[in-house]
């Protein structure tokens, strides 16, 4: 992308400043439904809206979180293997922890998961060993991206304050900051950017007045991390997004059980052969008019005790109402939440009676099959961010390609047994698989299979019988050098 001047930075700017404006809704629906912050009685009537909306505001049975949960806890990222080699590269890893990035991809995932979409910046640092990598919300940060080729041609990240809205514009070789006076205050906003108008600015630090700054990447640091869009680029799709029509059902069902459980304390009452009750009209003084008017009837339901002054009078009774219909509703939704996403029923119920082994093991599939679809789908952005990691490592271009070509490494998604996995593993060992490839296989980080490697080949310089036996076997006169060959 050719170099910006001062107005096409800042038409970029508004551009995509406005397509944030434009998605960010949806984004924030999806992450209040993830967070348990929805409190909408939705498809209930009217009328029971009315009289109960106030009451109810704010409770929710949050069900989108397991469902996210499940699957991103089966996604823990390992490091990565560059093409052309045989080990996972250990100092990009220790890249990775020395920033957090390892427990903040965790969190990424699930935000992708429920809002189709995260991101990552990657930003070089005084030590080029340890560059910075954050994960970035999608209600504020974009990329813009060519339709045709999909390669990155700028990111926007935007945020505010109480009075001013602030953004960074990324291209390949430019760094843009600016700022502009915010419309509403921060609370209206709830902390958001809202403009869509223009009155950018430039930002300074006090400390660096170089306005545009450098890009040393050159590359857009920024990448999109989407969830599977089923051939549309520009639509991934929220894992959630059956779960949260269902959840509304579920907490407007809880609300019609609960308004249940507040009368079947006592029986149910009716009163016939009365006139409708009558209350007095007080003038503005307060005092007795010597008028009436009928009693609101809508006003009897939060009422326990009505006095009817009639000789007609008869009161009649029956049988509370049974709300085991309304659990059976409940358990029935989540299941059906159950079977839609793939999530094995005892991560919802939290059921689990003398449940055989196997049994929970075909029960996990379908959630294994889900998360080794959603590592399938971020690998290939999980490798640019390396790439550029690489990059701002100071790597050389041949390196950064490798990266950039090579394999994220997951830990199996397949949970089992310390016994199971121990006994994998020997037969492997058994059938020929080199340490280092059965250490991977076991979810072992980069720098602690080197460190296991390390004290193997410790034990075994330390073993003079092994040594001796060695040597005899292979006709050598000195130790190797290599644990490898000797394992």
């Amino acid at each position: 992308m050719p170099t910006l001047s001062v107005e096409q930075a800042e038409q970029m700017t508004d551009r995509l400043s406005q397509d944030l404006q434009y998605r960010r809704g949806d984004i924030t629906k999806r992450m209040n439904y993830l967070t348990g912050e929805t409190g909408r009685l939705r498809f209930a009537s009217d009328k029971f809206k009315e009289s109960f909306q106030k009451r109810y505001a704010g409770f929710t049975d949050n069900w989108c979180a397991p469902v996210v949960e499940a699957v991103g806890e089966r996604m823990v990222y390992l490091g990565l293997r560059p093409a052309g080699k045989l080990g996972a590269d250990t100092e990009l890893a220790r890249a990775w922890e020395a920033t957090g990035a390892d427990a903040g991809i965790q969190e990424a995932l699930a935000v992708r998961s429920a809002a189709a979409r995260a991101f990552a910046l990657v930003a070089p640092t005084k030590r080029a060993d340890r560059p910075r990598i954050t994960f970035e919300h999608p209600e504020l940060t974009i990329v813009d991206e060519d339709p045709a080729t999909g390669e990155r041609r700028a990111a926007l990240i935007m945020w505010a304050d109480d009075s001013w809205e602030y953004a960074t514009l990324y291209t390949a070789d430019q760094v843009w900051k600016f700022q502009r006076k915010t419309s509403e205050d921060r609370e209206m906003r709830q902390g958001r950017p809202v403009d869509t108008g223009r009155g950018w600015e430039p930002r300074h630090f006090n400390t660096d007045d170089t306005w545009p700054a450098r890009n040393p990447l050159g590359q857009v640091p920024i990448v999109e991390m989407k969830n599977r869009s089923f051939l549309r680029p520009d639509q991934p799709i929220s894992e959630i997004s059956g779960v949260m029509a269902m959840q509304d059902a579920i907490n407007l069902t809880w609300a019609y059980l609960l308004n249940a459980l507040d009368m079947v304390s006592l029986p149910q009452r009716i009163i016939t052969g009365a006139d409708i009750p009558t209350v007095p009209i007080l003038g503005n003084d307060g005092q007795d008019t010597g008028m009436t008017r009928p009693l609101d009837l809508d006003s009897l339901t939060g009422e326990k005790i009505l006095w009817i002054d009639s000789d007609e009078a008869e009161p009649h009774e029956w049988s509370a109402a049974q709300i085991a219909p309304f659990l059976e509703v409940t358990q029935q939704a989540v299941e059906h939440i159950a079977a839609q996403t793939r999530t094995p029923p005892h991560y919802l119920s939290g059921k689990m009676v003398n449940t055989a082994a196997e049994a929970l093991t075909i029960s996990e599939a379908g959630l294994v099959s889900r998360a080794r679809q959603s590592i399938l789908f971020v690998n290939q952005d999980v490798r640019t961010i390396n790439y550029l990691t690489a990059l701002a490592m100071g790597r050389s271009e041949k390196e950064a390609d490798q990266i950039g070509a090579g394999t994220p490494m997951w830990a199996d998604p397949q949970y089992r047994s310390d016994a199971q996995r121990a006994d994998a593993l020997l037969k492997k060992k058994q059938l020929g698989y080199p340490m280092k490839y059965l250490l991977e296989q076991d979810g072992l980080p980069p720098h602690e299979i080197d460190r296991v490697m390390k004290m193997i080949k410790e034990e075994q310089e330390q073993d003079p019988l092994g040594v001796i036996q060695r040597m005899t076997t292979t006709g050598q006169s000195e130790q190797p050098q290599d644990v490898d060959e000797q394992l």
